[in-house]
């Protein structure tokens, strides 16, 4: 490195290391891979959304999902995964964030 330190990955103060220990931590904690598959899903409000990929932080290394709205503009979304799997109160239950639609079922097949 330009600054002559050793890098070892232990500097407190340079924000590579910092970075880069981050990162590995956030790796123990996420190295599972995201769950969530592609395709159509339902938020609990009502809204469709298409995940289209998932991905990981360029920081932190966190999974996140990566999803398109199926209705007016049809934004792109992305999401942290664990937030996007996560259970909610809805009217007095706790329902999925999102939920995984069966597209054959709604098209009569």
């Amino acid at each position: 490195m330009p600054d002559g330190r050793n890098h070892s990955g232990s500097c407190t103060d340079c924000r590579d290391c910092i970075a880069g220990a981050v990162g590995k931590q956030a790796m123990k904690k996420t190295d599972s891979i995201c769950t969530v598959q592609p395709g159509r899903y339902r938020h609990f409000r009502g809204k469709e959304y298409t995940v289209i990929a998932t991905a990981r932080h360029s920081e932190t290394l966190e999974p996140m999902v990566v999803y398109r709205a199926e209705y007016g503009e049809r934004e792109l979304w992305v999401r942290p995964a664990a937030m996007f799997q996560e259970l909610v109160m809805h009217e007095g239950n706790e329902v999925p964030r999102f939920k995984k639609v069966d597209v054959s079922d709604e098209s009569g097949n």
